[in-house]
């Protein structure tokens, strides 16, 4: 199964797959939320994973008071541990938050014990009913197994902050193509996003605001 998947997921790693899953990949994981609508409200719900850093997510915090907006950060514990304020000024500011791993583990390359053993460890640090795999990659068995404990999380929308094959303008202008009512979209705390996620997260948030979204952070 897990080779099967590898290939399916291989066939769909062109970037411009990558900014918006397809339904085929979708289609594997019925347990996650993809999408989040809510009734009579145009919404998207902006996402961050890989943090808390000291670089990137007090910036991130400020950004979000300055323009209203309440968001939600996927965090992975090894962040917590060493930087356990930042989840506390996360909380304390009104967002929500869920576990991210321990270590940023990837599901598909790690045996099914030591995987949830590492989603385990950080949830001892990070109470959230909320969990988003990293790089947005398990495998169908361990989504069946998380989602006894956790609400899966994927995503809508990957901006490819992160990415050095993209610059800040192609970044804003993938949530510019893709937003629609209920996106989930993900940018990411963290360093090797900083160029362009503090190029594309302020115009971003003015451009979906110009355009009729309301923001909300993930329901815990």
């Amino acid at each position: 199964m897990k080779e099967k998947l590898h290939k399916i997921w291989n066939r769909l790693k062109p970037d411009r797959l990558i900014e918006r899953p397809p339904l085929i990949y979708r289609a594997l994981f019925p347990e996650a939320i993809w999408r989040h609508k809510r009734r009579g409200r145009k919404t998207v719900y902006l996402t961050f994973d890989d943090g808390p850093v000291p670089e990137e997510t007090p910036w991130v915090l400020d950004l979000l008071d300055r323009e209203g907006v309440k968001a939600t950060f996927f965090m992975v514990g090894d962040n917590v541990r060493r930087h356990p304020e930042l989840l506390e000024e996360v909380k304390r500011r009104g967002h929500s938050y869920g576990n991210h791993t321990m270590h940023h583990l990837q599901g598909l390359k790690e045996e099914n014990h030591k995987y949830f053993r590492d989603i385990k460890e950080a949830e001892n640090l990070i109470d959230s009913t909320l969990f988003r795999p990293p790089h947005g990659i398990i495998w169908p068995g361990q989504a069946r197994l998380i989602k006894r404990h956790y609400n899966i999380v994927m995503y809508d929308i990957v901006t490819r902050d992160y990415s050095r094959r993209v610059n800040g303008e192609r970044v804003l202008n993938n949530v510019k193509r893709y937003a629609r009512n209920g996106s989930i979209i993900v940018f990411h705390d963290s360093a090797k996003a900083h160029k362009n996620m503090r190029y594309a997260l302020p115009l971003a948030i003015r451009w979906l605001k110009e355009n009729g979204f309301d923001f909300a952070p993930l329901p815990m």
